[in-house]
């Protein structure tokens, strides 16, 4: 990692410690100050780390991020007349205690549920989070949601808005709020996963930074006991599952590698592992949720140690039972998808039929590739060949577009 990257990686992770810790002794209503704060810290670290970087740049960091508490504390004092008093602030706990691992990712949990706070608006959610708790600028937000940056500015002040109006606690809910606050956090961290791991980005396909900040948000909900639910650990094992395979999804020319051919000595094995440990604590008791039904997929996948002996019947039950708790098309796309797979072309073409593609959205041209691939099956391939194309029309990413192009040459007779 060259030095840049470092600091850019430190600052990333070190922002989303410092505004949790901070907010947790101001409370959020002084979110945007704090912000302020840790953004002008960065500034000043930047300016003096120019000629020399420091023996030991996160330690430097954090006491930098100390300070700053205290700096904070006269400011906000000499504006208000009065330090906020808080029960779990410095009036009961030592500045450098909140500095302690156990603390910080305390705090930072408050941030995550404070960020998934039903109050919020759900599109302002993943925004706000992967701002306030993750370190992501606007501008890389904007870039891994595929949205204008001013949008996501907007976002983010509709959201502190909000907070500050419906005066929203920081602290993680108790009772029979918090599995309906916690299945939001994970479908939030879920969507975070996914946006890394099939990125919408024009020329990106995959963002690992996005994939490694779910899971290590997911991870630290695991380490609660009030949060490490059946759920969590079903979904961390899905992120490692799909994780592992990262290696293999594009060659040295960062063209797309389906899974028929993809490397599979590269899948890295100690993410499997540590999928499969999470995934024997998942079933411990008989609440299955869509997570537990994507991991089984996902297992199966890897279990296979060549394509053509995957158990394809396997993985449909487990979609047909996915889809019984969750209809959603993208699921029936892909049960069509594992039809074409053992040859249940009626079956498939029935699918297909009831799945209406704008339903979609952003992935509408995965239908219009199965569709090729069905009449491609059966030996129709004009028809294959033109619903390739509506899938061109409708493909965003670059890698993606060329590998549907590949496909649609090898069916013209021009590819090898």
């Amino acid at each position: 990692m060259n030095e840049q990257k470092l600091v850019d990686h430190l600052f990333r992770h070190q922002y989303g410690k410092m505004v949790s810790i901070l907010t947790r002794i101001f409370g959020l209503s002084n979110l945007e100050t704090i912000e302020d704060a840790v953004q002008d810290t960065f500034v000043k670290a930047m300016l003096a780390w120019r000629d020399k970087m420091p023996d030991n740049p996160e330690a430097w960091l954090t006491q930098a991020a100390k300070n700053r508490t205290v700096d904070l504390f006269r400011k906000l004092s000499a504006e208000k007349k009065r330090v906020p008093k808080l029960a779990s602030g410095p009036a009961t706990m030592a500045i450098n205690d909140l500095f302690l691992t156990s603390e910080i990712e305390d705090s930072q949990l408050r941030m995550i549920f404070a960020a998934c706070h039903p109050l919020l608006n759900p599109r302002d959610q993943i925004s706000f989070s992967l701002k306030t708790i993750s370190g992501f600028s606007s501008k890389e937000i904007a870039s891994a949601l595929l949205q204008k940056e001013e949008t996501i500015k907007k976002r983010l002040t509709r959201a502190r808005k909000t907070i500050q109006e419906q005066a929203i606690s920081f602290e993680i809910p108790q009772g029979k709020e918090l599995p309906i606050r916690l299945n939001r956090v994970l479908e939030v961290l879920y969507l975070i996963f996914n946006e890394g791991f099939h990125s919408n980005k024009k020329n990106i396909l995959i963002r690992e930074d996005l994939c490694g900040e779910a899971m290590r948000l997911c991870n630290m909900l695991l380490k609660n006991n009030f949060t490490n639910s059946s759920d969590t650990y079903a979904l961390f094992a899905l992120m490692c599952f799909h994780a592992s395979r990262l290696p293999s999804k594009t060659n040295d020319q960062k063209e797309i590698v389906d899974l028929k051919n993809q490397d599979r000595s590269k899948w890295f094995l100690p993410l499997v592992k540590m999928g499969d440990e999470a995934m024997f604590k998942a079933v411990e008791n008989n609440e299955f949720s869509s997570y537990h039904f994507e991991a089984a997929i996902a297992a199966e996948h890897l279990k296979a140690r060549t394509f053509e002996s995957t158990d394809w019947n396997k993985i449909l039950m487990w979609y047909e039972r996915l889809y019984e708790i969750q209809p959603a098309p993208i699921t029936l796309l892909n049960i069509a998808v594992v039809q074409l797979q053992l040859s249940n072309f009626k079956a498939a073409k029935d699918l297909l039929a009831q799945i209406v593609p704008s339903k979609l959205e952003q992935r509408a041209y995965l239908y219009h590739g199965t569709l090729a691939e069905y009449y491609n099956k059966t030996n129709d391939p004009k028809k294959a060949i033109d619903s390739i194309d509506k899938a061109l029309e409708l493909v965003k990413n670059d890698s993606e577009k060329q590998f549907l192009l590949k496909k649609k040459n090898s069916l013209s007779g021009n590819g090898k």
